[in-house]
Order: C-alpha cells, then sequence, then structure tokens
C-alpha cells in the first residue's frame, strides 16, 4: 500500500518512470505525519550537504518540481533537497507547526487555510527580500486579501489560475459573435445562440462545488470595497438589518447566477464535472461556467477545440474583473534555521526560466514579471488581464469553511430561492463568528 506521502531524494529518483497515482494513497493520516516529522528532524544527507524538506501538495506537479529540484543541486551541490509531497496538505501542515517541525520550504494552495495561518504569525516575512521584487503586484494582493500577520507579506505568489467563462471560440466567430462586456450583452448573446439552435451553456450542478465559479466571476463585484472586512467586523451580528449581508449585497449575483443557468441543457442539474468536461469538448454548448482547470481535461477530449476565456461580465465595462487564486503559494517558516539556503532554493524557484517551465507544465499563469505565458489560446485569452492586474481573488476562500456554500447555492438553483440561500448564509456566517477567537497581527 502506497503511502500519502512521497519522498524524493534526486540522486535515488528513477528516469523516465511514470507518475504514481498519489492521490489514491489511502494510508492513516498519523502514519504520513510522522514520516514527515521525521523527514523534516533531519539535518544533513551526513555528506556534508544542507538537507532542506521541501512539503510540496500538488501531485500532479511532483515530476515538475522534482526536475527542478535536480537542476537546482546541479548548481548548488552544498544543498539536498528532498520534495515531501502529501495528499492533506492544509491538516497535515498544522501538524507540523504544532509539533514545532516547520518544513524548511513550503508550498500550499493560497486558500483560507493558509491566510489564516498567516494571521497566526507562523510564516517567514518576505517584505525585505528582493524576490518579492519580481512578482506582479496583484498577485501578491490576492494573497494580502487572504490574510497576513500585521504588515508582513508571508507568502510568495507562485502560478495563478483563472475562473471566467470557457467558451468556443470557433463557435462565436461561427456565430459572428464577440465577447460580451457587460452583463446585457452577456444574455443577448444567449439569447442569439439559443435562436441559433445551439446550447449557451453546459451546467453540471450535479456537483455542487460547480457552482461556485460562477458564484466567484459574478460575486467578485460585490465583494469589493472591503466587503468581507465589514463582514467580519459585524461577526455574530451579520443578518439582514447588519451594514452588510449576503442577504443586502448579494441578491443580484444569485439573480444573475440562475438566469445563466436558464440558459444551460435539459438535465443539467443532473451531469457532473466530468460530464461537463466531456459534453463540451465535443461542442455541445458554446460556453462553460468553469476555470482553466477545466482546459486540461476538456483538450484531453478534443485536443482541437479552440478555447478562449473571459471574465464574467458586469454592468460597466471598465469595472471588469478576471477571479483568479494563487494555485501555489511558496513560504517558509518565521525564523527558519536553513533560512540562508531555503531562501536560495526559493529564490531559484522564481528564477524566470523555471517558474515559465513550470507554469508551461501545469497550465498556469506564472507571477513573475516578464515571464512568458504558454501560447496556448486559453491562457492568451486571460493574459492582458494579469499583465494589467484586472485581477480579484475567490470570494470562497474568504468565507470560513464550517459555511456549506456550495450545497446553499446549489439548492438556490434548484428551487429558485435565492431569499432564503442569502438568509442561510447569513445565520451561518453569524453562527461561525459567534464560536471563533479572531486571529490578528501584531
Amino acid at each position: 500500500m502506497r503511502d500519502q506521502t512521497i519522498r524524493t531524494h534526486s540522486h535515488r529518483r528513477r528516469r523516465g518512470r511514470r507518475r504514481a497515482p498519489v492521490a489514491a494513497a489511502s494510508v492513516a493520516l498519523t502514519a504520513a505525519a510522522s514520516l514527515l516529522l521525521a523527514g523534516c528532524a533531519t539535518g544533513g544527507g551526513g555528506d556534508g550537504r544542507t538537507q532542506l524538506d521541501f512539503f510540496q501538495f500538488k501531485g500532479e506537479a511532483l515530476e515538475d518540481f522534482q526536475q527542478i529540484i535536480d537542476d537546482f543541486e546541479a548548481e548548488n551541490p552544498d544543498i539536498d533537497v528532498v520534495q515531501n509531497q502529501v495528499a492533506d496538505a492544509d491538516t497535515l501542515i498544522r501538524t507540523l507547526l504544532v509539533k514545532d517541525r516547520t518544513p524548511d520550504v513550503i508550498t500550499l494552495n493560497a486558500n483560507g487555510n493558509f491566510g489564516r495561518l498567516a494571521q497566526a504569525g507562523v510564516f517567514h516575512d518576505f517584505s525585505d527580500d528582493p524576490v518579492l521584487e519580481t512578482i506582479n503586484p496583484a498577485v501578491q494582493e490576492i494573497l494580502a486579501d487572504l490574510g497576513t500577520f500585521g504588515d508582513e507579506v508571508n507568502g510568495l505568489g507562485y502560478v495563478n489560475n483563472a475562473d471566467g467563462i470557457i467558451y468556443n471560440i470557433d463557435i462565436f466567430e461561427e456565430q459572428g459573435i464577440e465577447v460580451p462586456e457587460t452583463f446585457d450583452e452577456l444574455i443577448q448573446v444567449c439569447e442569439q445562440l439559443q435562436d441559433a439552435g445551439i446550447t449557451p451553456f453546459y451546467g453540471t450542478l450535479g456537483d455542487a462545488w460547480t457552482t461556485l465559479p460562477s458564484f466567484n466571476g459574478l460575486g467578485a463585484y460585490p465583494a469589493q470595497e472591503g466587503f468581507f472586512d465589514e463582514m467580519r467586523e459585524e461577526g455574530a451580528d451579520v443578518g439582514a438589518d447588519s451594514s452588510v449581508s449576503f442577504q443586502q449585497d448579494y441578491q443580484e449575483v444569485l439573480d444573475q447566477q440562475a438566469q445563466l443557468y436558464s440558459f444551460a441543457q435539459e438535465g443539467y442539474r443532473g451531469r457532473t464535472y466530468d460530464d461537463g468536461n466531456a459534453a463540451f469538448a465535443n461542442g455541445e454548448a458554446a460556453m462553460y461556467m468553469q476555470g482553466i482547470w477545466a482546459v486540461n481535461p476538456i483538450l484531453g477530449v478534443n485536443p482541437d477545440i479552440n478555447l478562449g476565456i473571459f471574465p464574467y461580465p458586469t454592468e460597466n465595462p471598465d469595472d471588469r474583473l478576471l477571479v483568479s487564486g494563487v494555485d501555489v503559494v511558496v513560504t517558509m517558516g518565521k525564523d527558519a534555521p536553513k533560512s540562508e539556503e531555503a531562501m536560495r532554493f526559493i529564490e531559484y524557484l522564481f528564477r524566470e526560466d523555471v517558474i515559465t517551465a513550470f507554469a508551461a507544465s501545469q497550465f498556469m499563469i506564472p507571477s513573475v514579471e516578464g515571464a512568458e505565458l504558454s501560447d496556448d489560446p486559453a491562457i492568451q485569452s486571460v493574459a492582458p488581464w494579469f499583465e494589467e492586474g484586472r485581477i480579484t481573488g475567490f470570494i470562497d476562500h474568504q468565507v470560513p469553511p464550517g459555511i456549506p456554500l456550495d450545497a446553499t447555492v446549489q439548492q438556490a438553483l434548484f428551487t429558485g430561492d435565492a431569499d432564503q440561500a442569502l438568509a442561510t448564509l447569513d445565520r451561518e456566517w453569524a453562527k461561525v463568528a459567534a464560536r471563533t477567537i479572531p486571529v490578528t497581527g501584531e
């Protein structure tokens, strides 16, 4: 039985092996933690080299990171980097931090869990490190919105995804359709497609989480100007009569989301994400409410499909923002004992040629300004939004994990009762806030 933890030393790695199915491992978390704890405890390989424990959460990136490690060690023969790839990174990193076994270099998904850890003051402050100057400031702003310790910079955005409306470029061109810049134009596009006998959207409500890409895209606009900061200030008092609330600020979002799903195919309530990828790849709809992560599965079904991505439009074209998440954030522990060697590895990760190759392989957008993007049409279609800094983070990362956001939004789309869904979200927010002790920086 394979363990959840995969530890790879570059000098033992077998070349040419197929990637192992790491996500299928089923050993208990405590066993995985014990292996990582042992790995974190070692200071060197017995040959005079400094050993760095590289905590890495993406199973699909194991081989890419191992290649980076191999190349780094060739240039830095005094350092041995051990990659520890884990399946449940959010839980395990907390275990390691509590046991004071912080890995030397850490990658995590930049979600709410990362923000809460950053607020706790457990990560290094990169404010004065030169590598920070190479990164797109808009990417770093997304990280800062998740949470920081005081005014510190507690992580470095590595590669980003994009959440927008995926569209079939060939269908748009055949129908003479321009990418819509306002929500009203988007509805007109849907009506034109429908009149031509083309299904505008492929819906997949059989998986509750697939409601979130469109909720994030449409909901990004009312979230601007500090909505979630005010929600946290209201805390247990959030409700219909508070200064901000889901009931007050998100009615239009759910109404617009329901309107878009009204243009989906018959039976969309029972279709899954996998169904959607295959159907969209086969040309069964012109648009798909998903993110850039769906492009590779779509291309796996139909490598010849011509795809682009545009942001969810709003009333004013100039206000449009592309929702993006930092798919990989790089950090290290506060007061790390091997900080000099760890920073050398981090600086190498952010070298333009290194991050360019990694981003292309992972079908992501590199954070380093000046790094080349893949020439794939989907990547190129979102590039201007990153270049202009017109990106914003996922709002579901701002929602406490105890709130059933996806199931609540799914229920609203099933029943058409947006009022009940919004009241539920406010009630759940207040309940979580009532039992949560705020974590603040110094």
